[in-house]
Formats: structure tokens, C-alpha cells, sequence
């Protein structure tokens, strides 16, 4: 018996009876909801209109969603391109049956790229802005999002962690299991509620957001640090190779934690002029 462990169980979702409400895509919607409330005090800040506001809105969710799937695809199951690629952008697999399976697969490594992307039109096109001020403003909102959906994850029972061969730990019983698991998602979402905290912090008590790339940097360091470490205990999401040291996540999160310290250093030289 595994007195320290703890055993995860949970429902599919909320059931209103004629629909239910899935914890995943509750998730989801509260992240979003909280990083527009976030970021709308940012620009409040800063003196932007809110017609600024709801065209960023806009191009984060769809960059977020297209570019964690296209991201999950690309890095972890290209087969699928030629296997499959329906369900790239759809919720069904066709092989080898026609099966609705709903979104399974999210890059976070891959929203970031499309986050970027998005934000370098958004800020050519609607801002009027460097691209630097802007994503050091949004990944506040950004790494807040984050904790939700890594609870959203545990919820799920997925991106489950690796066993601990003690008695600590989580039994995800939805997996049919009976041996506990590191709950690798909540070390997740508590260190990216240490880093939305650490960030805004430094956007409102310090001048460090006047030099652009600082908070984006900071964040990059941050996070793909926390999640360099985490991959240790967690199961790969596809089968890995098993001569390589560290695993497909961790080598995709070295290039960030490399652009991150370059951000840091130069960021003193992009100081916004008032």
C-alpha cells in the first residue's frame, strides 16, 4: 500500500445534464480570460486603445492553438503528415478508423514560435510598436495562461510524469494504473506561478521594462529552464531514442534559454526613449 501517494480519479468534466464541460477546455478559456484581463491592464498603462487590445486577443489565441498543434506535429509526430493529415488540423483520426479524438497534441515549444510570429505581424500591422515591447508585456499574461493549462493537463491525466518507485506520488487511475507517478504537471504549474509572479513584480515595481527584451528574456531563461528540469521526471510523449542523453523537449529548450540570456545582455542597449 502507498500511504504517501494519491489517487486521481476525476470525472470527464463538469455535467450540466444536457452538455459537459470539460476540465481541459475549461482550462483553457479561464487562461485566456485571465491574460486579456491581465494584459488590458498593461495597456491600460501604457495608453493603448482597446481596439488595440482585442486584435492582440485575437492574434494570440489563434497563434497559440495553431502553432502548439503544428508544433506538437512537427517536432514529435511528422508521420502524420503523411499518414494522417487530417488530423493535423482536425479532431478525428481517419487511420485506421474514422474516430473523434479531440486535439491531442500541444507544442508549447510550438506556440511560442507562433506567438512570436504573430506578434511580429501584430506589431508591423496593428501596434505600431517594436516587436520586443510587445511580447515583453504579453509573456506576463502568457505564463499565467500556462499554469492553467498544465492543471488542465492533470486534469486529463496526461503529460503524465515518470514513476517514483516510492510511495510519494500520483496513482492516475484513468490510465488503469495502480503505482504512483510523479504529477509532473503541477511541478509545472507551480513554477510557471512563481514565474508570472517574478514577472509582474518586475514589470511594476522596477524600470526594467524599459528595456526592451529584458522581461522577454528573463522569461525565456525562466521557463524553458523549469521545463529543461521537469523533462527529467516526465514520460516522453513519443517513443525517444534511447541513446540520446536528453530527450526531444529538453534539447528544444536550450536555443530558448541561449535567446533568453542574449535578450538579458543586450537589453540594456534598447532602453524606450519617453
Amino acid at each position: 500500500m502507498h500511504f504517501l501517494s494519491f489517487v486521481w480519479n476525476p470525472s470527464e468534466g463538469i455535467d450540466l445534464g444536457f452538455f459537459i464541460i470539460r476540465y481541459y477546455s475549461l482550462m483553457f478559456v479561464i487562461a485566456f480570460s485571465l491574460g486579456w484581463f491581465l494584459t488590458k491592464r498593461i495597456y491600460n498603462r501604457e495608453n493603448q486603445s482597446p481596439e488595440k487590445m482585442d486584435k492582440l486577443f485575437i492574434y494570440v489565441v489563434i497563434a497559440t492553438l495553431i502553432g502548439a498543434r503544428l508544433g506538437h506535429v512537427i517536432f514529435y509526430q511528422p508521420e502524420l503528415f503523411s499518414q494522417d493529415p487530417l488530423s493535423i488540423i482536425l479532431p478525428f483520426s481517419t487511420v485506421p478508423e474514422f474516430k473523434f479524438t479531440g486535439f491531442q497534441g500541444l507544442a508549447s515549444h510550438g506556440a511560442t514560435i507562433g506567438i512570436i510570429i504573430a506578434m511580429y505581424l501584430y506589431s508591423k500591422n496593428v501596434i505600431k510598436k517594436p516587436i520586443l515591447w510587445v511580447l515583453d508585456r504579453i509573456v506576463i499574461a502568457v505564463s499565467c495562461g500556462a499554469i492553467f493549462v498544465r492543471i488542465g493537463n492533470f486534469m486529463n491525466s496526461e503529460i503524465i510524469g515518470k514513476a517514483t518507485n516510492s510511495d510519494f506520488g500520483v496513482v492516475f487511475q484513468q490510465l488503469g494504473e495502480d503505482f504512483p507517478r510523479h504529477p509532473a504537471q503541477l511541478y509545472e504549474a507551480a513554477g510557471y506561478l512563481i514565474i508570472f509572479a517574478i514577472l509582474w513584480y518586475v514589470y511594476w515595481k522596477t524600470q526594467k521594462s524599459k528595456q526592451m527584451g529584458y522581461l522577454l528574456g528573463l522569461f525565456f531563461i525562466l521557463l524553458w529552464t523549469l521545463r529543461f528540469i521537469v523533462e527529467f521526471v516526465k514520460e516522453a510523449q513519443v517513443d525517444e531514442r534511447s541513446e540520446w542523453i536528453l530527450n526531444t523537449g529538453q534539447w528544444l529548450s536550450i536555443p530558448f534559454i541561449l535567446i533568453g540570456i542574449y535578450l538579458l545582455i543586450q537589453s540594456p542597449k534598447r532602453k524606450i526613449i519617453e
